[in-house]
């Protein structure tokens, strides 16, 4: 019924059901469906599975405007990978598939190497959480050199290892399309971050990296970061949980310092041990940068630097700070605050998981009287108490350009709440609270007005 009448459907998710013969006879009569994505659950029979596939690759050969198709956690096998692929082959409309945690292995693998040299329709392919392997990977590099339309690949979690990731830096020198590459969680190593840094010295198409949870290790980023000296269209950069230590950082550091690293605008360096000295290199090199918009350096042990943050007055470039899970003090709060009254161009601050205190959490509240461009603060689990909430209380009656605030687990306690809930009377632009755990209870049985005045204030502020 939802498919015969459902003219502005372009959406649709299904399971079993998709193999039910009227679902299947009017999706092809449906004219405007143009994506589906398909996860049957983790108990099917073989049987289903085998009718599943064959349903999809009825849809391929009739449905003329199916752009997008994602297929997850369904073990294909080499004869329903042809079939599959031979439909694919034949749909001229398709342009983003998606084979997510199907176990495709290296023969299978080669299959749809085979299908990539020669389709000329489709941009974007995500074949994440698979068995590849390195020897899976050669095929598909191959493959990449060959293929002229492909401009998003995701290889997230295929293990293809340090041996993997020097084949696909050598076919990434000779493939001409690609702008954006996952290779998260491979286990690169530092070898096959050095092979990829060399592949960035060479090639102008690639804009978007990520290379996160790949234990590149000091020396491998080192090798990342002297590629950036040289690459220019590189803009957006994830080096997430690579191991990569202070030396690694200052490195990076001196990289954004280089006035040809002119391309990078994000840059994502969360959990990598950065410690104090790390991160102010970093930060001092923010000073000289004037390109980068968005930093995140979760979880990097910064307490204790003050100057790291001090050395953030002077940056005006950032858009989007992440100084999330630190262990920043009210020293580094108050710090912060004083930042946020000299910056023009941050709009988006993350502090969660640190130990501001109240007296972090009063300055910060200064601030936000002062700060007319922040538009995100996430003070999440930051020991704030009542006396935090008062204050921010007091600085949301007058800031009039914060959307989002995020003062989860805080300890607010009912004070707290009282506060917010009569500056939620005042402020007009605050669209997003967040106030879980915080311990916001009402028990005077003699006043339910003030408790419904609160808990319609916290409750239903968008």
């Amino acid at each position: 019924m939802f498919l015969r009448t459902g003219k502005n459907l372009k959406y649709l998710y299904v399971d079993e059901i998709i193999c039910s013969p009227i679902i299947l006879e009017h999706f092809y009569k449906n004219s405007n469906i143009n994506s589906v994505d398909f996860e049957p659950s983790y108990d099917i029979s073989y049987d289903f599975t085998f009718k599943a596939i064959d349903g999809l690759v009825n849809i391929l050969y009739k449905n003329s405007i199916l752009t997008s198709l994602n297929i997850k956690s369904i073990k294909f096998g080499i004869k329903k990978m042809k079939i599959l692929l031979e439909a694919l082959d034949k749909n001229t409309v398709l342009k983003s598939l998606g084979f997510y945690g199907n176990l495709i292995d290296i023969e299978e693998g080669k299959i749809l190497a085979k299908f990539l040299c020669k389709n000329t329709t489709l941009i974007s392919l995500n074949i994440s959480s698979n068995r590849l392997g390195s020897e899976g990977e050669k095929t598909l590099a191959d493959a990449l050199c060959k293929n002229t339309t492909l401009t998003a690949l995701h290889l997230c979690s295929n293990n293809i290892g340090s041996e993997g990731g020097e084949i696909l830096a050598n076919a990434l020198c000779n493939n001409k399309t690609l702008t954006f590459l996952n290779l998260s969680t491979n286990n690169l190593g530092s070898e096959g971050g050095k092979a990829i840094a060399s592949a960035l010295c060479k090639i102008s198409t690639l804009k978007d990296l990520n290379v996160s949870c790949n234990n590149l290790e000091s020396e491998g980023e080192k090798a990342l970061a002297s590629a950036l000296c040289t690459n220019t269209t590189l803009t957006s950069l994830n080096l997430g949980n690579n191991k990569i230590g202070t030396e690694g950082g200052k490195a990076l550091a001196d990289a954004l310092c280089n006035n040809t690293c002119s391309s990078l605008t994000y840059l994502n360096l969360e959990f990598n041990k950065l410690e104090l000295n790390g991160g102010y290199a970093l930060i001092e090199a923010l000073c000289k940068n004037t390109t980068l918009k968005q930093l995140d350096i979760l979880g990097n042990n910064l307490g204790g630097g003050e100057a790291i943050v001090f050395a953030l007055c002077k940056n005006m470039t950032l858009t989007s700070f992440n100084l999330s899970s630190n262990r920043l003090g009210s020293e580094e709060g108050k710090i912060i605050a004083i930042a946020l009254c000299k910056i023009t161009t941050l709009t988006s601050l993350n502090l969660s998981d640190n130990k501001l205190g109240s007296e972090g959490g009063k300055a910060l509240a200064d601030a936000l009287c002062m700060n007319s461009t922040l538009t995100f603060l996430n003070l999440f689990s930051n020991f704030l108490g009542s006396e935090g909430g008062k204050a921010l209380a007091d600085a949301l009656c007058i800031n009039t350009t914060l959307i989002s605030l995020n003062i989860g687990n805080n300890k607010l306690g009912l004070g707290g709440g009282k506060a917010l809930a009569n500056a939620l009377y005042k402020n007009s632009t605050l669209k997003d609270l967040n106030l879980n755990s915080n311990w916001i209870e009402y028990h005077d049985n003699n006043n339910h007005g003030s408790e419904d005045k609160i808990e319609r204030q916290l409750l239903f502020v968008h």
